[in-house]
This record gives structure tokens, C-alpha cells and sequence, in this order.
């Protein structure tokens, strides 16, 4: 396990966009998925960081180094764990109004228990909780945040988990959250599958239109380009092909079918 100045990879991609990466299996390599990406994208007279990490360490001040005295808006993609665990540190937080209550209140993460030693202690000094947010903004679809030259639409994307947001900013990048990336998918029920992919059609036709969109999931690569969602659609079509090949994780209580290019974790509850 590394100290708490290295846990944090800081990636300047562009004058305006940091990626802040963590390493998401390192702690618990369960959950399938190498890395977790923050972003930070940089106006002119504010900054907005999107996602707060697993909060395994200390986040602002990594953040304050980055954005001088700019005002910082932070953003949750969604409500689980690995991606509000810093909300704590931050004096508001925007989600989508569907998930307000639940960074109201502490999230138990008890399954990590038995995860490295390291972990559980870093984990178990906070009684395997997540702290709740001190205050929430609630946003929806079509909202913009404004940076200063720099804007940002929200797009509820649900399908990941009921308040799933995508955010497309005036300079054609497209942050996809949990919705689209590769490696390891989480997805709901099978019967509700069809949601996702009405969610990544949108996506999708939000890229024809804009053309040359990059897209930033918040696990594994990033900048990669709309084949992503391409691929991502035509593979969660085909899972009723492949059904029969479904494993079961014990661990996350859900299936998982890999075909190579997706590892898909379908909940079986």
C-alpha cells in the first residue's frame, strides 16, 4: 500500500482538465476494476471536480493544489461508494435530485472488512462507513454549471443506479461516469437492462450530433472514442446470447459474463 502523498496520480491532460486517478484494486481487487478517475475541469473564475473517490485519503487539499483560489463546485456522478468517499471534505455537493437522500446519511461499508490489512484499518477508523455530505445541491436534467467560459450540461443517464448523471461540457468532452467504460460493467437486473441501453442510444446520438466527442468514463481508460458506447450497446444486446456462460460473485450477489471486450456484473438483487 503506498503512503497518502502517493496514493493520488494527477494527470494535467489539458491546461483545463486533470484526471485524478486512484487505484480502486488495490483496495479490493473484488470489485474488478483497476482504476477509479476524478476529474477536474478548470474555468475561468470557478472549478468543478467530478467525484470524490473512495475517500481512503485526504482529497481537498490535492484538489487545492490544482485550482488556486477559484471557487470549487463538486459534483457526484452517482451515489456509491468509491465515488462520494471524500464528500466529507468539500462544503456542498451537486448529485442528481434522485440521490440526495443517500449522501445525506452515512454508507455502510462493511464488505471491505475483509479486504487488506491496511485497508481495514485506514476503513475501520471510521467504523467502515462513508460520512455524509454537510450539504447537497440537488440538480437534474438539462442543468448547466458554468465555470466561466467553461459550461457543463447535466444528462440523467440512469441505468448504473437511478441518479446516474452524464456531463457534456461546450468543449466536447463527454464524462460517461459508470454508465460506459471497459473492463468490468456494473448493470442492474437483466430486466432492466433495456434502460441502459436507452441510455447510451442518448449518448450515442449526442455524439453524431456533436461529432468528435472524447469520452471520460470514471474507471479504466480515458479519452477514448464513441466506439466505446457503440461497443457497449451492441455487448449488452448480445447478453442474452451468453447467458448460459454467467458466473456467479458471491461477493458482489451478481452475475458476471465476460466476452472478452466487457467483464458485464449484472446485480441479482
Amino acid at each position: 500500500m503506498v503512503a497518502s502523498d502517493q496514493w493520488f496520480e494527477v494527470i494535467k491532460y489539458k491546461d483545463y482538465l486533470y484526471i485524478i486517478r486512484e487505484k480502486l484494486d488495490d483496495i479490493d481487487p473484488r470489485f474488478h476494476t483497476t482504476y477509479t478517475n476524478l476529474y477536474l475541469l478548470i474555468g475561468s473564475n470557478s472549478a468543478l471536480l467530478i467525484d470524490t473517490g473512495a475517500g481512503l485519503f485526504p482529497l481537498k487539499s490535492t484538489v487545492n493544489d490544482i485550482i488556486d483560489n477559484r471557487i470549487l463546485k463538486v459534483i457526484n456522478t452517482h451515489c456509491h461508494w468509491d465515488h462520494v468517499g471524500s464528500n466529507h471534505e468539500f462544503d456542498e455537493i451537486y448529485i442528481h435530485e434522485i440521490e440526495k437522500l443517500t449522501i445525506s446519511r452515512s454508507i455502510n461499508i462493511s464488505n471491505l472488512r475483509d479486504s487488506s490489512k491496511e485497508i481495514v484499518e485506514r476503513y475501520e477508523n471510521r467504523n467502515f462507513t462513508i460520512p455524509p455530505a454537510s450539504k447537497i445541491i440537488p440538480v437534474s436534467d438539462g442543468d448547466i454549471i458554468d465555470l466561466g467560459e467553461l459550461k457543463i450540461d447535466i444528462i440523467h443517464t440512469p441505468g448504473h443506479s437511478p441518479g446516474s448523471i452524464s456531463l457534456h461540457t461546450n468543449n466536447n468532452e463527454l464524462f460517461t461516469g459508470d454508465l460506459a467504460h471497459y473492463g468490468a460493467v456494473y448493470l442492474p437486473k437483466k430486466k432492466n437492462l433495456p434502460e441502459v441501453l436507452s441510455n447510451i442510444s442518448k449518448l450515442i446520438n449526442l455524439c453524431e450530433e456533436k461529432q468528435s466527442v472524447e469520452i471520460y468514463p470514471s474507471h479504466e481508460e480515458f479519452n477514448v472514442s464513441t466506439e466505446l458506447l457503440r461497443d457497449l450497446y451492441n455487448g449488452i444486446k448480445n447478453i442474452d446470447n451468453l447467458w448460459e456462460t454467467r458466473q456467479k460473485d458471491n461477493f458482489l450477489r451478481s452475475w458476471i459474463i465476460d466476452d472478452g471486450k466487457f467483464k458485464y456484473v449484472i446485480s441479482r438483487i
